[in-house]
């Protein structure tokens, strides 16, 4: 496969938070028609986890909030399967399309392949893939009539973050690593450098940002997205170096850095979700750069339900509300109100267009 074949050396490390097994596909049917129904209850929306699971408190677990939410509300049929190995996916998707699913969503990058190809066998069933699109076999872009990808440009918040972790360093030395090397993690990692680039460049300061080289486009991974070790160890090493704030882009793993700044007293920035809210680490989570994938997810099986999904891609952004940065939470009194200022200033001047955050990393 396309992805496999690019990615095979790191993710051959790759170790699984569960068993070897996926599990089989879960059904839902209470959430199925009630009295006084829509169209909707005859409707049937699945999703596929990677195999970080659907309680990663990361990506997975957002996406899924997402079909849970459109059940609730819609009155949908949901069914889902977690993926443990990356032999998973396709026997999942394949058991959606057997299970009569109208709309089966993939959630990650590895899930591209699989997806892609069942939507092409299956031009009745529509499908959406988080985090990722479809290419051809030279990875040039292809559209897929039957499916949609759901990307988000998290540059423009992760530009924030850097620019605010910056401002809050007590060192001078702040850090970012990511799971692997796909565009999905280094468009984080894009947007954070030129963050803490324009912080030193609007203070005269030399505030140093260890793990990525945006020009060079190379920087510090650990290979997966689930092996939590991974994670400690790589961000001791940058708390070795000095670092006091470490923004990890690898979903499980992340909560291995977060363990090890835990111990040392030294903060985080969480991304994808609401760290303060999803892990057990909120009492060192600066911010998060969160991408709305939930409400995203929701959108698109709304829009296949009520019969208007295309194939164009979502794109989250500043200005549709599809990435952001979180509340401060416990460090709201300690951010300075003018670095508070100049950050919301900077949000608005993104959604205005009068500042572009640019990553040859961001969906097109």
């Amino acid at each position: 496969m396309k992805r496999a074949t690019q990615f095979a050396a790191l993710a051959g490390v790759a170790a699984l938070l569960l068993s070897a097994c996926g599990q089989a596909p879960e059904d839902n049917a209470d959430g199925s028609a009630t009295d006084g129904a829509s169209p909707a209850s005859d409707f049937t929306a699945c999703m596929v986890s990677d195999e970080g699971g659907f309680d990663d408190q990361s990506f997975n677990q957002s996406g899924h909030d997402g079909l849970v939410q459109a059940q609730d509300e819609l009155g949908i049929t949901i069914r889902q399967a977690e993926s443990q190995a990356d032999t998973d996916y396709a026997p999942n998707i394949d058991n959606m399309v057997q299970q009569g699913c109208n709309l089966i969503i993939g959630v990650g990058y590895k899930l591209e392949d699989p997806i892609q190809a069942a939507a092409e066998a299956n031009p009745d069933i529509n499908f959406a893939l988080v985090d990722s699109a479809f290419s051809d076999a030279e990875f040039n872009p292809v559209t897929v009539e039957n499916a949609k990808p759901i990307l988000f440009n998290t540059a423009e918040a992760a530009f924030l973050a850097g620019y605010l972790a910056a401002g809050m360093t007590e060192t001078g030395t702040v850090a970012t690593f990511g799971g692997m090397a796909i565009p999905s993690v280094s468009v984080f990692m894009d947007g954070f450098y030129d963050g803490v680039q324009r912080f030193n460049e609007d203070n005269d300061a030399t505030v140093t940002l260890l793990g990525w080289d945006k020009t060079a486009q190379t920087g510090s991974f650990t290979g997966d997205f689930s092996n939590q070790a991974n994670g400690q160890n790589l961000a001791q090493g940058f708390i070795d170096q000095g670092a006091d704030i470490i923004m990890p882009v690898a979903g499980p793993v992340g909560l291995g850095a977060a363990a090890a700044a835990s111990d040392a007293g030294k903060k985080i920035v969480w991304v994808d979700s609401d760290g303060f809210l999803t892990t057990d680490h909120g009492d060192i989570v600066l911010t998060s750069v969160i991408k709305q994938i939930g409400p995203a997810v929701f959108d698109v099986i709304k829009a296949a339900a009520d019969g208007s999904f295309t194939s164009d891609p979502y794109i989250g952004t500043l200005e549709n509300d599809g990435v952001g940065l979180a509340p401060f939470h416990d460090f709201e009194s300690a951010v300075p109100a003018e670095l508070s200022q100049k950050i919301d200033d900077f949000k608005q001047q993104i959604i205005s267009g009068e500042l572009t955050i640019e990553s040859p990393n961001s969906p097109k």
